[in-house]
């Protein structure tokens, strides 16, 4: 028999087993002091009320509880997908402490659910008032300049060239911000299918560093390859997202470059299965309170000089987005004026 069933006629059992024997005693001290009742006729009553009393109190709690319990807990199981004849079995299966505990549980869930849709609804917020701060800035610059050369600037060769040239890189800027999401949403959606390959990662390095030399040696930066591993570094990847990775990672560095002596090098190691990659620089780091949010969108640490340094704000999150693709993870480490250090790993060929 069911467990319900069964606490239900242990409550109802109780309940007149005490009923009974406060009676059996008032009887009895009636008996003994004033009225002499015969004994038989004592406990016929007794039967008569232990029996009653537990037909009574086992129909007021399956009624009135049991009923109620077996409602609340077919509810919960709706939402917990289970089938509508399985609840019905499930509950009756069950104790009163395991429903008990199984609202407990609901409950919990639910609670974590809300707060996750309270911070998904205040990251919705955020980043709907980013992604129009970004594009605010070029939209208003190519219309200041659009402006000024319908009001006559068009005629006037010492401004028409150098306001098109302006209001090409405000659009130019505007392109970039669309192709990084988009570029994201295909990450996210699994639209965008790696092209999983041999890749030769201290080539891939070099080809990376010479692309970002020039750009190093304006802001006084010292790009270096170590080789932490017995060979060469053949990964499993994808050659050009994974040069996508190294550059945003890379440039990150020389962007925020700010000693006379500034390094960044790339280095690998290899663990077992997989080969971890390390791009670490000793430039001005991340406060400790901003880590957990580097790799949002649009997320800057330092929002002034951040924009001044140009890019979209949406680098950390690609680079994330793309080292997830391969299953992978990225991680960052850093300390304020002592450096920054990002992590992740490839799998071995």
């Amino acid at each position: 028999m069911a467990k319900l069933f069964h606490e239900t006629r242990s409550i109802a059992l109780i309940t007149s087993a005490g009923n009974t024997a406060l009676l059996t005693i008032l009887l009895l001290i009636l008996r003994y002091l004033f009225v002499p009742i015969d004994i038989w006729i004592i406990i016929s009553i007794d039967v008569l009320i232990f029996l009653s009393g537990f037909f009574f109190f086992k129909y007021a709690v399956d009624e009135f509880i049991y009923k109620k319990i077996k409602l609340i807990y077919k509810t919960i199981n709706s939402f917990r997908t289970v089938k509508a004849n399985d609840a019905s079995s499930s509950v009756n299966n069950e104790s009163l402490d395991s429903v008990n505990q199984a609202v407990i549980d609901w409950g919990a869930r639910h609670k974590i659910e809300i707060d996750e849709l309270k911070k998904l609804a205040a990251y919705r917020r955020e980043f709907l008032g980013n992604i129009s701060h970004e594009l605010k800035s070029p939209i208003f610059n190519i219309q200041g300049y659009v402006l000024t050369l319908l009001d006559g600037g068009l005629e006037d060769v010492t401004i028409n060239r150098n306001y098109l040239m302006r209001t090409e890189q405000s659009v130019n800027r505007m392109i970039a911000i669309v192709k990084d999401l988009e570029d994201i949403s295909k990450l996210e959606s699994g639209e965008l299918k790696l092209n999983l390959q041999r890749v030769d990662m201290i080539e891939l390095t070099r080809e990376v560093i010479d692309f970002l030399e020039m750009k190093a040696r304006k802001v006084n930066v010292y790009l270096s390859i170590e080789n932490k591993t017995d060979g060469q570094v053949i990964a499993l990847a994808d050659k050009e997202r994974i040069r996508q990775v190294l550059i945003n990672l890379i440039e990150n560095a020389i962007k925020y470059a700010d000693k006379e002596d500034n390094r960044v090098a790339v280095k690998f190691f290899d663990m077992d299965e997989n080969y971890l990659i390390e791009i670490k620089d000793n430039g001005s780091g991340i406060a400790e309170e901003n880590l957990s949010r580097i790799f949002e969108r649009f997320f800057r640490a330092d929002k002034g000089r951040s924009r001044d340094k140009g890019g979209t704000g949406l680098g950390l999150a690609i680079v994330k987005h793309i080292i997830e693709a391969h299953d992978k993870t990225i991680t960052v480490r850093s300390k304020v004026q002592q450096g920054t250090t990002f992590s992740f790993t490839l799998a071995k060929k």
